[in-house]
């Protein structure tokens, strides 16, 4: 069965790629205990290059119900679920400068 196509909302174009931004259903997050999570991973056998970052929230429920399978088999537990986003609080963009 084919993806459906999802609805654009905008695009544009910069350095000959185009940028397309779509309509998603939902967010789907990966939780640990009803907690939202980081995931990073380095290789301690080569000195310090900083961390990797993985992604712990997706478009699409597959990819977080994959990774919070796998997260519980490799610690042994069931404590990571998925949750399904639909709406939340928004986020101020404008910067603010602190002053200590």
């Amino acid at each position: 069965m084919a993806r459906p196509k999802p609805l654009l909302i905008c695009s544009h174009i910069e350095d000959d790629i185009v940028f397309e931004v779509c309509e998603a259903d939902a967010v789907y997050a990966v939780l640990y205990c009803n907690r939202p999570i980081k995931l990073r991973k380095h290789n301690p056998a080569v000195p310090y290059l900083g961390y990797k970052y993985g992604k712990t929230s997706f478009p699409e429920s597959g990819h977080a119900v994959r990774l919070a399978q796998k997260l519980n088999e490799a610690h042994d537990t069931d404590a990571f679920t998925v949750v399904q986003m639909t709406q939340g609080r928004t986020v101020n963009l404008t910067k603010t400068s602190e002053t200590s």
